[in-house]
């Protein structure tokens, strides 16, 4: 297969990549996307270019068949399988045949503005780093299409409460494969030594920003602190990172920081100043540029646009 070479590139470069519904980022600021394969892919076959999506994917497919590609592994979808992608894979598709098919894109910030808990330790499974498709009970599956109709018809309204009606109803289905694959031998993380290296990354990120907030430390750890982790060199945690995720340490941090940051300024009434406090900033205006050069908004504008 013959990839258009313009597409391999990272998400923040295209909002869409043509000719997918979804493409590189989510085309809103609620950060999540909800899609009727049947209707988005009306000639089959259809074949996809490589990209790499910024966002978590749910793909559910009730029935049809399609090969997943995602970076040099081709798995079969077939029906009453479900996929969950994590962000900053290479990934492409051939779909060959789609009776009832849904995906649901979500990010991070989605999850945890939409999601009030901790959702990295709820469903472990969204950190793992290798994907499994996953054949359900046939009862199960048409639970999650009854589900993934309800988000598509949520997704299509413009109600003050469509956002937390679309995490609930996300929620129930991530709970349901937490559930699910209780009982599965499914690996958190692969067996090459990069895939334990970014999962532990992800591990010792995600608890630090928990200890930030809980006030448990005030010091910000850089790229160098997490490689000393785990006995690397910086230039090497940063070389794994950017191959196995797409981006650097350094932006997974800030990410992670910036997403913290959102839910304190949505969920909480904390204020500025004690907000960046929490996140371990020295200079409540320091916390603003930071959130400013990755937001392209202030940490005021965000919470008043959100009411």
């Amino acid at each position: 297969m013959n990839y258009n070479t313009e597409f391999v590139r990272d998400p923040a470069e295209t909002l869409l990549a043509k000719p997918f519904p979804l493409g590189h980022t989510i085309p809103n600021e609620e950060g999540i996307f909800v899609a009727d394969l049947k209707d988005s892919f009306t000639e089959l076959p259809h074949r996809s270019v490589f990209f790499r999506p910024n966002h978590y994917t749910f793909l559910l497919c009730r029935s049809g068949r399609a090969e997943f590609v995602s970076n040099d592994t081709s798995l079969a979808i077939e029906p009453g399988t479900v996929l969950i992608c994590k962000p900053g894979q290479y990934r492409s598709w051939v779909w060959y045949e789609i009776k009832s098919a849904y995906m649901i894109a979500f990010t991070e910030t989605f999850l945890k503005t939409s999601i009030q808990t901790d959702v990295f330790t709820q469903f472990p499974f969204l950190v793992s780093e290798p994907m499994h498709p996953s054949i359900f009970p046939s009862a199960l599956v048409a639970d999650f299409g009854k589900t993934c109709q309800e988000m598509k018809k949520e997704f299509a309204t413009k109600t003050a409460c469509r956002t937390q009606i679309l995490g609930s109803l996300l929620m129930i289905m991530l709970l349901k494969v937490k559930d699910a694959l209780r009982n599965e031998p499914h690996p958190v993380y692969g067996r090459d030594k990069g895939s334990l290296i970014v999962h532990t990354f992800k591990k010792n990120l995600d608890k630090h920003v928990h200890d930030l907030v809980a006030g448990r430390t005030d010091l910000q750890l850089r790229v160098s602190d997490f490689a000393a982790m785990q006995h690397l060199h910086e230039n090497y945690l940063n070389a794994v990172i950017k191959a196995k995720t797409g981006k650097t340490a350094k932006t997974s941090i800030a990410e992670k920081i910036i997403c913290e940051a959102q839910g304190l300024l949505l969920h909480t009434s904390l204020s500025n100043k004690e907000i960046s406090y929490r996140l371990g900033f020295v200079e409540s205006s320091h916390f603003s540029a930071y959130f400013k050069k990755y937001t392209g908004r202030t940490p005021l504008d965000y919470r008043l646009s959100h009411p």
